[in-house]
């Protein structure tokens, strides 16, 4: 995939996320917010570890977080967090079924991606890619149960 439409796709994915956010509500942006940036933060670091261990690779250079996996996590991942934190929680089955259908489809858009020459996963099969993504969803609930009780016993005192 030349680089223009790489980048033209990052910058697309980061946008569209983004410009879903007043539909969100600030209330909610920032109820969530706090969640959703640390699984975005543990994503960075596992991103990390996955990049030095080749568990993926992006096609074109410069081979960057900024320009690979950066428009993931700042677009669709944090954003799509708060939107499922929205929608779902308080109801854990809920959540854990709109996460695995998600999760589910990024197998999906990485195939996809891999045949378009996009990235490819090197040492990770669509399951383990599914398994990567999806735990997180376990820790999002309990950092926003976290935020949500700690707010409650503030509230008190």
């Amino acid at each position: 995939m030349p680089i223009k439409i790489q980048r033209f796709l990052n910058l697309a994915m980061v946008v569209l996320a983004w410009i879903t956010l007043p539909f969100l509500g600030f209330n909610n942006i920032k109820r969530f917010f706090p969640a959703s940036v640390l699984i975005v933060f543990l994503e960075f670091i596992h991103v990390l570890i996955g990049k030095r261990r080749k568990w993926w690779v992006f096609y074109n250079k410069p081979n960057s977080y900024l320009f690979n996996e950066f428009p993931f996590n700042i677009g669709p991942f944090w954003v799509g967090s708060m939107w499922i934190l929205k929608w779902t929680y308080g109801n854990f089955k809920l959540f854990i079924l709109l996460n695995a259908l998600v999760d589910g489809s990024f197998t999906v858009i990485g195939s996809l991606a891999s045949k378009v020459k996009y990235f490819t996963n090197v040492r990770l099969n669509k399951f383990q890619i599914f398994i990567y993504f999806f735990y997180k969803a376990f820790l999002l609930y309990v950092f926003q149960y976290y935020f949500e009780n700690k707010k409650k016993h503030s509230n008190k005192q």
